[in-house]
């Protein structure tokens, strides 16, 4: 018997399109025109794979797959929508759809998911499911429906609901902490909270106390006991930012954490127990630092059970536009000032530059050009000049006109700091050694150029 699929969408067109599709590739196809309907159909056809639009009338697809779900029903949904965005992305993966598809579809494409769904349709089980959503989420700070984007979002929807450890990668400023937020805020733990702790931003000496707490009287300075971060996040998230910059000993009290969910504060005896979710995020290639003997090969494999890999902003550069407009609408509202946007010659300067500082260097070039203009449009004279020269050296006072001698020194330094990070694969020990400037120096000057928070 030819395997059934159940095509919900509300235009006939697209139903037609499908069915003629799906037939042709030997299978058989019935059809609903909204969610209610669907739902009825799965309750009487049992279809081996449905595929639901987004877009409904009397009821959407989200509704429709939340109640599947609430039903255990044993189908793989495929979500398929004209109108993507991070929320509905992650929100259909969190709901347990099998993917989500953006028209206009590729056969090809469609074809093997359906296949997949298919295939995998006698494995499945009655598993427990998502609950009901009982907030809104806010998650379209993340923005971008580039395909490497979709990827991501559909990645969140998957793993947000689980206890599993995560490990985001990306070089700096691409938005790894948004991820992070993310996937808790997704997740079941969303009403516990949200802990950050920066690995490169706190001195080695104090990072255990931080991570762990202390007793009082267990060094000096310790006047009171202290909580540490593992307990304030407590049946939440903790977020390990930077985590490739701890030290061995400190890799090793967390691994303890990892393996036994249990630790003592510095100077303490008491054993804490604690029910965390571990996020970890780094722009360090670990791999190398497990083969140069700077970082713990099993604390790896302990922090690598999801890896989720961010794309730089250079290679995903069709989603710059929504992004500036995001930015500058923050902006806008934050300085109480009313801008429409750049014009088409400094969006092109916008969209050819590589951005070696990824999102984080744009809105920093975004705020700065909202701040500095006089007039209700951003033109190519409110852009730094690292933009507007094409990331050319400044070499003679000819290129600088206009500009105020702070601004130009400004301008130098950053070009020159963002440089030497690229060289240095964004380690700061090794571009604070090569700038022959101290690590603690690098991180304020890095701050006071934007080019990290």
């Amino acid at each position: 018997m030819p395997k059934l699929i159940l095509v919900a969408d509300d235009e006939q067109s697209v139903q037609e399109a499908l069915r003629d599709i799906l037939e042709d590739n030997g299978y058989r196809v019935e059809c609903a025109s909204d969610g209610r309907q669907a739902l009825d159909m799965i309750d009487r056809l049992q279809p081996d794979a449905v595929l639901l639009d987004i877009r409904m009338p009397e009821m959407d697809g989200i509704q429709a797959l939340e109640i599947i779900n609430q039903r255990g029903q044993n189908v793989p949904v495929i979500v398929i929508t004209a109108y993507g965005s991070t929320e509905t992305t992650i929100e259909a993966m969190r709901l347990g759809a099998f993917d989500y598809l953006m028209k206009p579809l590729q056969v090809k494409e469609l074809l093997e998911i359906i296949k997949k769904a298919v295939d995998v349709k006698e494995m499945m089980h009655n598993a427990q499911r998502s609950e009901s959503r009982e907030e809104t989420i806010k998650t379209d700070i993340m923005i971008g429906q580039s395909p490497a984007m979709q990827k991501i979002y559909k990645t969140i929807g998957r793993v947000a609901n689980s206890n599993a450890t995560v490990l985001i990668r990306g070089e700096s400023g691409t938005g790894k902490e948004l991820v992070a937020r993310a996937i808790h805020y997704n997740s079941v733990r969303r009403h516990k909270n949200f802990v950050k702790i920066n690995c490169a931003s706190i001195p080695e000496n104090l990072l255990e106390s931080e991570l762990f707490g202390h007793e009082k009287g267990a060094f000096t300075g310790a006047v009171s006991s202290k909580q540490g971060k593992f307990e304030l996040a407590h049946q939440g998230t903790i977020f390990l930012d930077e985590i490739g910059e701890m030290s061995l000993s400190t890799q090793a009290k967390l691994l303890r954490v990892l393996q036994e969910r249990e630790f003592e504060r510095v100077g303490g005896t008491e054993t804490i127990r604690v029910d965390v979710r571990i996020v970890a995020a780094t722009n360090k290639d670990l791999e190398k630092c497990i083969d140069e003997g700077t970082f713990r090969e099993d604390l790896y494999y302990r922090i690598n059970v999801v890896d989720i890999v961010l794309p730089p902003l250079r290679e995903r550069k069709e989603d710059i536009p929504a992004l500036v407009d995001h930015i500058i609408r923050n902006c806008c509202n934050e300085y109480g000032k009313t801008i429409n946007g750049f014009s088409r010659e400094a969006m092109v300067l916008l969209e050819n530059y590589d951005w070696p500082g990824n999102i984080r260097e744009l809105k920093n070039v975004c705020e700065r050009a909202v701040l500095m203009s006089s007039g209700p449009l951003l033109t190519v004279e409110d852009l730094p000049l690292s933009l507007r020269k094409g990331n050319r050296r400044i070499d003679w006072l000819g290129e600088i006109q206009g500009e105020s001698l702070k601004e130009i020194v400004s301008e130098v330094e950053r070009e020159v700091i963002l440089k030497a990070l690229e060289e240095n694969n964004w380690n700061r020990s090794a571009t604070a050694q090569a700038l022959k400037i101290n690590r603690s120096s690098l991180y304020a000057k890095m701050k006071e150029l934007g080019i990290i928070e």
